[in-house]
């Protein structure tokens, strides 16, 4: 095990005995233990949705933090799965790793007394393997374009329809609020790091340009395409122009907090950052607005990444019927509802879209409706547990063009050779 790892590992394991919640009648109950992520408040939001499923049951919950960084997260969970360790009851898994952990999950569809008829289908589907539901839909996301409506309205600006014009209007307002005396003003911030998040981007960018999604569904190695390129031509000019040089090691909450202090025009993040914009304490709280991501030219099409996260039981429980019911409380309704006006985590119930005090809470919920529901999906069933290795390659690809270590061209056929390399013998 890598050192960073057993760090983390052992960090959050740590954390197991001192983050119990259980009612005062839980003596007669048994203790499980759920993993949840720590970007914004989902870590407080899981662990009030926990300790309401507690009190219900007089069970004992223990809240383990897991890296906010999906691929280090995925790591983690591969230690302690092939390890067959028990420590962790219920994991919380990205939209991504069913084909990949399935092995090590129970059948939750024996557990959830049909409930999950009532989520949409196709995460539904994603979460079956081999006829198996190896894990419940909690939130779905897509990535979203957020803007300041202030300064678009001071400066006379429309909410951009292409890549091309927010470039433009990036650089436009990002000149004009520091030369007004704003010097740490930008213009686009995102997640430029070299992990997940950026192949979550660089996707937006290459599909919105029309040019597919990397690997095609059957399987082919489809990304070096001149509409791929010419997404990749138009990223490579951001970084120190509308985008600081800082953005290469930005993840969810770097980017969101250079945009919430103030200092950005638009953001591209997942839906949770709405809440925490708007929270009294935000800097930039009233003057957020909430769109699609830009088209990729005038024939090009608006699109976010399928993101979101699921809840699974270890076939290594001690308690799988008890994690399972956890699972099915979670997942529920009235919790996602909650978890919706709290948290603006979106639901994966199609009715609470129409749920007035969801909407409420967050307006551009019915706006962006299909937004969410026609996301473009990474090619992880089509590479299965290759995918891994793809999606590496791939955000190593766009962080060197983002990094200028790279031209676009070479970079995409560079990537198409490493591929093709990798999907000789199948995946």
């Amino acid at each position: 095990m890598k050192p960073a790892l057993n760090l983390a590992l052992g960090a959050s394991l740590a954390a197991l005995a001192a983050a119990g919640l259980a009612s005062p009648a839980a003596a007669q109950g048994v203790t499980v233990s759920i993993s949840c992520g720590a970007v914004g408040q989902e870590l407080e939001i899981c662990r009030q949705g926990a300790q309401a499923w507690a009190e219900e049951t007089g069970n004992t919950v223990n809240v383990v933090s897991t890296p906010n960084s999906s691929t280090e997260r995925l790591a983690l969970y591969q230690q302690l799965l092939a390890a067959g360790a028990g420590d962790i009851d219920v994991f919380q898994i990205d939209v991504i790793w069913p084909g990949i952990l399935a092995q090590h999950f129970i059948d939750l569809s024996e557990h959830m007394d049909g409930a999950e008829a009532d989520h949409f289908e196709a995460i539904v589907e994603n979460n079956t393997v081999d006829g198996r539901l190896v894990a419940m839909p909690w939130f779905t996301d897509a990535g979203l374009l957020y803007y300041r409506r202030d300064l678009l309205e001071r400066h006379g600006a429309s909410v951009p329809e292409t890549w091309e014009e927010l470039t433009e209007t990036a650089r436009m307002i990002q000149e004009a609020e520091r030369a007004d005396g704003n010097g740490q003003m930008w213009g686009f911030v995102f997640q430029g790091r070299a992990y997940e998040g950026l192949t979550c981007n660089a996707l937006e960018w290459v599909d919105a340009f029309g040019g597919g999604t990397i690997v095609d569904g059957d399987g082919n190695v489809t990304i070096n395409n001149p509409q791929a390129l010419a997404a990749f031509e138009l990223a490579a000019t951001w970084v120190g122009y509308i985008a600081p040089e800082g953005v290469l090691n930005y993840a969810e909450e770097e980017a969101r907090g250079v945009f919430q202090s103030g200092n950005a025009v638009f953001m591209r993040n997942w839906p949770y950052a709405w809440a925490l914009a708007e929270a009294e304490d935000s800097t930039i709280r009233g003057n957020v607005g909430v769109a699609a991501l830009p088209r990729g030219g005038e024939d090009g099409s608006n699109t976010g990444t399928l993101g979101g996260w699921q809840l699974a039981v270890s076939r290594y429980s001690a308690h799988p019927e008890v994690a399972a019911d956890l699972v099915r409380f979670l997942t529920s309704r009235e919790e996602q509802k909650r978890r919706a006006i709290e948290g603006a985590y979106n639901p994966t119930i199609a009715a609470l879209y129409e749920d007035e005090d969801v909407l409420a809470a967050n307006p551009f919920f019915g706006d962006l409706y299909d937004t969410f529901v026609n996301a473009v999906a990474r090619p992880s069933r089509q590479t299965g547990e290759s995918y891994n290795r793809v999606s590496n390659e791939f955000w190593n690809a766009a962080h060197d063009v983002l990094a200028r270590r790279a031209e676009p061209a070479a970079a995409l056929q560079r990537l198409e050779a490493d591929l093709n390399r990798m999907s000789r013998r199948g995946w």
